[in-house]
């Protein structure tokens, strides 16, 4: 019964939050009018500046910000408990997450459909703006690199995965053509959609699961790993450089009918199999883990806030938005239903996974939970142990409903898999407008070819995938990117205060998020700063180029931190000046 409450009563604090803080938001403080044009109605390039239908970009964002975040990150932050957990997803969401998600995309439509980074520039310095890129361009190529890891590991999990991942791809091209070429009605096409890829799940899970061997190209051997990363590499270029409406918008339109499906699964398999909460309420001091303050709200990102985010909202969708007064749905509802998704997940790491017997030693109850998350390198050193504990937690509640746990295991590992390929997509596209952003600021003029940009950002994150010859190349800088992506969620607030502080709007709804992010952040990163430090004067000498990239962090955050206060001043002062 307690895992049903736990639903429920996140489920309807989100919705009382839609109907009142999200709404005055956007009333009042963000003054979002139907009647204004929006980037993508005055510009409509017909490639990325495309006035969209509110449910079509719905599902576009919500499956971009979404990706495996809010699964990964609740599946490890539960180590600390389930209440800390369940709180900070809770409140942080309604609070910081939506409110982030809102800002960003409110002050991208009023600058065109410019990027957060790039309006920096305009609010507070060219020096800013410089530098706010190239944090962005860190976050995304680990971004890419990870997640060309994350999809490879998934098909090498789930065999039965594949086929429909990759069959997905025509079926959404067909869907766009038909929307946008012929004209027909996208619902019913899209649900038709769906029942096709219903349809695969059930026979790669049957019939047609997909195992690469090693490839041996002379001397050298190309592990599965590698093999799927060049593939997945070859593909986001291609799905970067191709107008929204021909794969992206339609293929994330049918990706948010999947998450509706899987919310509903999910919330059934609660309802019927009302699964004990095996996890402790509070588990403070784990074995190997960092403090509980402040690595859960670095851990626990994507369902309460992340970065990433900001760089979705400023960077694709306000170049689709149609009506201004769309984005009260698109930027603060579909942050908090990624709120809902990471709560399934807690329910599923916290008692679904001890339903059923399973694992090695066929444990059950409190038994597996403990034995799953026995230490911080049992709940996090592997993608396995990350993913697969959401999996399996939501295959044994499904098997209460009639769901064969191995066909729930496939149909949770398309599922997330197809959330990883659309962030993958859209970070790709990200990284190509970031890397024309810079070179636009730099008089780079090569740089502002969407061929060229995208081509620089392929390259990059392959280079990264790639540099350890097993696809797991971007671990190298991983210990770097919790932070690195909370810091983008800090420095995305202050960007939107001095926004509201020039419009002489209150800011006091951005500015307590801003310091509590850029607290977290910063006392995770000097923890961080300091564990490299020790590593490096070590006997073996390693993560030198940890302490370095961390240092060069530090030194540009305090830097945008200064300036951007200095603007925030300055706005208060002309406004007295207008007002004496």
């Amino acid at each position: 019964m307690g895992s049903i409450l736990l639903a429920a009563g996140a489920a309807v604090a989100y919705l009382i939050a839609y109907h009142t803080y999200g709404k005055f938001l956007a009333r009042k403080i963000f003054d979002l009018d139907p009647a204004r044009r929006t980037p993508a109605v005055e510009i409509d390039d017909g490639t990325d500046y495309v006035p969209t239908k509110k449910g079509i970009l719905f599902g576009h964002h919500y499956t971009s910000i979404a990706g495996t975040g809010p699964i990964v990150g609740p599946a490890i932050g539960i180590i600390w408990g389930w209440v800390p957990a369940f709180i900070w997803v809770t409140v942080g969401c309604i609070f910081m997450g939506a409110v982030h998600d809102l800002g960003a995309l409110a002050v991208s439509m009023r600058h065109r459909g410019r990027g957060i980074g790039d309006i920096a520039g305009d609010l507070i310095s060219a020096r800013v703006r410089v530098m706010f890129l190239c944090i962005i361009a860190l976050a995304l190529t680990i971004v890419l690199a990870i997640f060309c890891l994350v999809i490879a590991s998934l098909f090498d999990m789930y065999p039965g995965a594949v086929f429909s991942v990759w069959i997905q791809i025509p079926i959404a091209m067909a869907l766009g053509h038909m929307i946008y070429k012929s004209k027909l009605p996208a619902l019913p096409l899209s649900l038709v959609a769906l029942v096709v890829l219903g349809g695969a799940v059930y026979m790669g899970a049957a019939h047609w699961g997909i195992k690469l061997p090693n490839i041996h190209i002379g001397s050298l051997t190309l592990v599965p790993n590698v093999t799927w990363s060049i593939l997945l590499l070859i593909y986001v270029f291609f799905a970067s450089v191709l107008p929204v409406t021909w794969l992206l918008q339609p293929r994330d339109y049918i990706n948010g009918h999947v998450l509706f499906v899987i919310m509903i699964l999910l919330a059934a398999g609660v309802l019927f199999s009302q699964p004990e909460i095996v996890a402790p309420a509070f588990n403070l001091n784990p074995k190997g883990a960092p403090p509980v303050l402040p690595f859960l709200f670095v851990t626990i990102a994507c369902g309460a806030i992340s970065g990433f985010h900001c760089l979705v909202s400023s960077g694709t969708t306000s170049k689709q938005i149609r009506c201004e007064t769309d984005a009260h749905s698109i930027g603060y509802g579909s942050m908090l239903m990624e709120g809902m998704l990471a709560i399934f997940v807690i329910v599923a790491v916290a008692a679904g996974i001890g339903l059923v017997e399973g694992g090695p030693d066929n444990l059950s109850g409190v038994a597996r939970w403990h034995h799953h998350y026995s230490s911080w390198g049992a709940a996090g050193s592997k993608l396995s142990t990350k993913v697969g504990a959401f999996v399996d937690g939501s295959a044994n509640m499904l098997s209460f409903i009639g769901v064969p746990i191995a066909l729930g295991a496939t149909i949770m590992g398309v599922f997330v898999a197809c959330f990883a390929g659309t962030t993958l997509d859209t970070a790709t596209r990200l990284q190509r407008y970031v890397i024309s952003e810079l070179g636009g600021g730099i008089g780079l003029k090569p740089l502002r070819n969407k061929y060229v940009a995208t081509s620089i950002a392929v390259a990059t994150a392959g280079a990264l995938a790639l540099y350890d010859g097993k696809g797991a190349g971007g671990l190298l800088l991983w210990p770097l990117f919790g932070a690195t992506n909370q810091l983008l969620a800090a420095l995305a607030f202050l960007v939107i205060t001095v926004y509201l502080a020039r419009k002489g709007k209150p800011i006091i709804f951005t500015l307590i998020p801003f310091f509590i992010m850029l607290a977290m952040t910063a006392w995770a990163i000097t923890y961080k700063l300091g564990d490299f430090y020790r590593d490096y004067m070590g006997e073996e000498s390693k993560n030198l180029h940890l302490l370095i990239i961390t240092s060069v962090i530090v030194v540009l955050e305090i830097w945008m931190i200064i300036e951007s206060a200095a603007a925030i001043i300055r706005s208060r002062g002309k406004r007295a000046e207008m007002a004496d």
